[in-house]
């Protein structure tokens, strides 16, 4: 289990702009029959233990003499910058199942869109799943290379996933698929169609125009 060692903080509002000048981010925890605490979390550290555990992984907390067993939230960045600004924390009890999204890792590449210029599309990208938090994995992973020809999918139902992990969605669904690649000859079929409808619609405009002119140049009987 990654470990963060963090700090409680007593600085709010506009002044934690001094936090992270400090390489800080400040950081709210939470959770079901806990205390709340505000934290500032050194920068650096935070990001290497967020590329090891990601959203779904129990990490521990040092806040002093305590440690705490925590999911990573939330994270707010900064638009423009696009570092982070902020952190949510949730505690949880090892002991207790929790609801959490964990993400599809796609691995390898599809034959199908290799050899046969097929598309690719991912339909869906995490799942909710229940389990205990030493159970949630970081990621389920999702072999491409049994896409070997077009129209072939990959189901929730043949991905295998621990007994001790519940998936919160069918069975059925279908997580990623390989459809047609579109033709050259429909392409051209298309562009020929629209250049067509300007054609005649600029055409029905001029003999609109000339029609009216025609129209008001007649003398008033």
């Amino acid at each position: 289990m990654a470990e963060l060692t963090v700090q409680k903080r007593e600085i709010f509002g506009k002044k934690v702009g001094d936090l992270r000048k400090q390489g800080l981010i400040p950081a709210e925890l939470y959770g079901h029959g806990f205390e709340n605490l505000h934290l500032s979390v050194p920068a650096k550290d935070f990001s290497r233990v967020f590329k090891e555990a990601g959203e779904s992984t129990v990490i521990k907390l040092k806040v002093e003499k305590d440690e705490i067993n925590v999911l990573i939230h939330d994270i707010q960045k900064n638009h423009l910058t696009d570092e982070i600004s902020h952190i949510d924390f949730y505690q949880v009890r090892m002991d207790e199942k929790i609801r959490t999204n964990v993400p599809f890792e796609f691995i390898g590449e599809a034959p199908a869109v290799k050899e046969k210029n097929g598309i690719l599309i991912k339909a869906v990208k995490e799942v909710e799943v229940e389990a205990l938090p030493a159970d949630l994995p970081r990621s389920i992973q999702i072999n491409l290379g049994v896409l070997d020809d077009i129209g072939k999918s990959v189901h929730m139902k043949d991905i295998k996933i621990n007994e001790n992990v519940k998936i919160l969605i069918s069975p059925e669904t279908v997580l990623v698929t390989v459809t047609e690649p579109v033709k050259e000859e429909e392409k051209v079929e298309e562009a020929e169609v629209k250049v067509e409808d300007i054609k005649v619609e600029g055409e029905e405009k001029r003999e609109e125009r000339e029609k009216k002119k025609e129209e008001e140049k007649a003398p008033n009987k």
